[in-house]
């Protein structure tokens, strides 16, 4: 799947949202990815979640993080053939729960909508091997890192978008007094964090 097609399948379904936005890096940006908007068409997370397994081979389980990924990590263990699990916080920390488990040895693929920073996909990563799995690689379907792979396994993403971002104070949409919004899931760092 190219680009162009990735970037249509967001757009028909609203994932990709203009205006003045918090971001949770804490920097302001025009253009944000609600990626979750493309999970509520079966045809478009099919398809998308197809692109990226097409990719992958023995692989034995498909983990995300939660909430972003739970529908992800099914769909693109569906099309694998393969398990899925997520992780989700339990008071503040990235852990497996709900009766999931991972096996030593057992070949893991990390998966998540967009990565960024790529924070909660490293808490995944170390998850999934402190109970001795072999994590092979992260997939996602955006990748907003600026080309950088930010972990020490391979990362492949179905399109890369560049986003520009300000500090609040060089922020040109503050200065012309657009209201801003914040999208996100993850709360907004503390100016002393």
């Amino acid at each position: 799947m190219d680009e162009r097609t990735v970037l249509d399948i967001l757009d028909r379904s609203g994932a990709r949202l203009e205006g003045h936005f918090l971001l949770s890096s804490g920097r302001h940006g025009s253009t944000y990815m609600q990626c979750g908007r493309v999970f509520q068409h079966a045809e478009y997370a099919e398809k998308l979640c197809r692109a990226l397994a097409s990719r992958y081979s023995g692989i034995d389980a498909v983990a995300g993080p939660a909430l972003g990924a739970v529908i992800m990590a099914y769909e693109v263990s569906r099309h694998l053939g393969c398990r899925n699990i997520f992780t989700e916080r339990e008071n503040g920390v990235m852990t497996l729960r709900r009766g999931f488990s991972i096996r030593p040895g057992e070949r893991v693929l990390v998966v998540e909508d967009a990565v960024t920073t790529g924070g909660s996909v490293r808490e995944v990563i170390e998850v999934c091997r402190s109970h001795g799995a072999e994590v092979i690689g992260v997939g996602a379907l955006v990748d907003r890192t600026g080309g950088v792979n930010p972990f020490d396994v391979p990362f492949h993403a179905l399109i890369q978008v560049h986003i520009p971002a300000w500090t609040a104070e060089e922020c040109p949409l503050c200065a012309e007094g657009i209201p801003c919004v914040k999208p996100g899931s993850r709360p907004v760092p503390r100016a002393d964090e």
